[in-house]
């Protein structure tokens, strides 16, 4: 049996149902066929990890795809990112806190993957996509010139043939055309993850009956951040799903916490009553059920190309994966799906379209490879609660400075605003750069002697008020002109920011090697202002 489609998609989850929205929502009189291994509807909780969004991804499926009823519905609205200190701790209400008294203005959501993929299963058969679950892909015979590709799949015993001018895989780290094409490529970010599912929700205000702290938080509901339980080397992630269980795992560097340590649960809890004991007091509670226990070695890698003038494409998994410790998973899924959108929007409307897929290759990788310092060799520094709270505070800013304004903006795909703002991205890239060799460098120091984890701040990022504007404005609607001067702006705040910790990191190390900050900053004239909360002063 043959059939014929504009658009087949390898792979039904979060980055092949979306996409495949995405390309009915641009143009309904597409054909799209999604080929799933797994039968639809899937479980509930214990399906996927990647269930924490963060601003572009979560713009992304409330805006971009039309989802923002399902998401204040069915999902849960997240609580920021929260970090505590706590390496060893019984008192977590005495460790340093990090995270939001009050939610930030633009909303992002925990994603119960199971509850989500039905969700966008359904949607896609409404919009007319045929959603062909139950199904594995047995080869791809890719064609040159103007011929289609071929995808040969099975179904119920019954071997298939689709034939597409498209094809893009998006199959996970199955990653079908990455190893057809031998596309895999390391990176040098060596870190492992185990992680499991289990009844109920951990509920942080658990852990502590001081009125005070408790109080600390409006609403004082930490369960529903991404909560990080952080120590040298490693952190620890709650989240909460809205079928009723959390989602835990053990993110960690692999020469700091082997992963013999902890690749079963009942190592992973022998590990957690030594690092996190708390933790593991309140997850041995009977009505915690074990729902599922995985684990991944050396999650991380690259690709040489995701994007081809021939007509094929990877997206999500299938092509680069980061690190889970800010949540970009969703938003590399966004990233990949509106360039293959554009991509396949020029070809349908006969312009050329293979000089574009050069072009977003390049963009794609530096956004990646700008994403990959802020975790690679700074592991070393999550149980540092002097310098990890700044660091923090620089990541956010150079992620809602550049590059999360112009998805916002929808400019993704604008080559000639991007080639006009070149110079801007290459200071910013150049700025992060040396931020985190000098973040790195401050935690070597402080190593001999480390900042008290049991102190009871917490460190409001709320309160820092141009910091809650960067996360305002990126709902601001803006013309090209004012989104240039928008971004020349957030650039001048980073280099005041960088300015700022390079002057703190001296208070604190005179000799500290600033690795070409200096030089970077000299002739910027740095603002006359604080950052707008104490905490911060004592935090550095």
């Amino acid at each position: 049996m043959n059939t014929r489609t504009d658009v087949a998609i390898l792979g039904g989850g979060l980055a092949g149902l979306t996409l495949a929205l995405q390309l009915k929502r641009q143009d309904p009189a597409i054909d799209v066929r999604v080929i799933e291994r797994r039968a639809h509807p899937v479980r509930e909780a214990a399906f996927k990890v990647g269930e924490s969004t963060v601003e572009i991804g979560a713009h992304y499926f409330a805006q971009v795809l039309g989802l923002r009823e399902h998401l204040d519905a069915e999902q849960i609205r997240k609580f920021g990112f929260r970090f505590f200190f706590s390496e060893g701790q019984q008192h977590i209400d005495q460790c340093t806190e990090l995270g939001v008294s009050q939610l930030l203005p633009t909303p992002s959501w925990q994603i119960d993957r199971g509850r989500f993929e039905n969700f966008l299963g359904e949607q896609a058969r409404a919009l007319g996509v045929d959603f062909i679950d139950g199904a594995s892909v047995r080869g791809v015979d890719l064609a040159s010139g103007q011929d289609d590709h071929g995808v040969r799949y099975e179904r119920g015993g019954e071997a298939l043939q689709l034939d597409a001018r498209w094809v893009v895989d998006a199959s996970g780290r199955a990653g079908l055309l990455k190893r057809k094409l031998d596309l895999a490529q390391p990176n040098d970010h060596n870190a492992n993850a185990v992680w499991w599912r289990v009844d109920g929700f951990v509920d942080p205000n658990d852990w502590s009956d001081d009125p005070a702290w408790l109080s600390r938080c409006t609403p004082p509901d930490r369960w529903r951040s991404t909560n990080h339980m952080c120590g040298p080397g490693y952190w620890f992630w709650l989240i909460p799903l809205s079928s009723g269980a959390h989602s835990l795992g053990i993110v960690c560097d692999a020469d700091l916490h082997p992963m013999d340590t902890m690749n079963t649960h009942a190592k992973a809890m022998d590990w957690l009553r030594v690092h996190q004991p708390r933790v593991a007091a309140s997850l041995e509670k009977s009505e915690h059920t074990l729902q599922d226990f995985l684990f991944l070695k050396h999650f991380s890698y690259g690709c040489k190309q995701v994007f081809s003038g021939d007509r094929w494409a990877l997206t999500g998994e299938a092509g680069v994966f980061l690190d889970p410790f800010y949540s970009p998973g969703s938003d590399f899924i966004a990233i990949s799906n509106t360039y293959i959108a554009d991509l396949i929007a020029r070809d349908r409307a006969h312009e050329s379209f293979a000089p574009y897929a050069s072009i977003f290759n390049q963009l794609y990788f530096s956004f990646y490879e700008n994403t990959l310092t802020l975790y690679q060799d700074q592991y070393a520094l999550f149980g540092d609660a002097q310098v990890m709270p700044v660091k923090v505070i620089w990541d956010y800013t150079y992620y809602w400075a550049l590059l999360a304004p112009l998805f916002f903006a929808n400019r993704l795909t604008d080559v000639s605003l991007l080639g006009r703002l070149r110079p801007l991205f290459q200071r910013g890239r150049a700025l992060n750069l040396g931020m985190q060799a000098l973040l790195a460098e401050w935690g070597r120091r402080n190593a001999d002697a480390p900042a008290p984890l049991t102190d009871g701040r917490l460190l409001d990022q709320y309160v820092i008020g141009w910091f809650h504007e960067l996360n305002r404005a990126l709902n601001d609607v803006l013309d090209t002109d004012a989104l240039t001067a928008r971004l020349h702006g957030n650039i001048a705040r980073m280099e005041w920011l960088a300015g700022e910790i390079l002057a703190r990191a001296r208070q604190h190390h005179a000799d500290i090697d600033d690795h070409g900050l200096q030089l970077l900053l000299a002739g910027v004239a740095l603002r006359d202002e604080s950052l707008d909360a104490a905490w911060y002063a004592d935090a550095a």
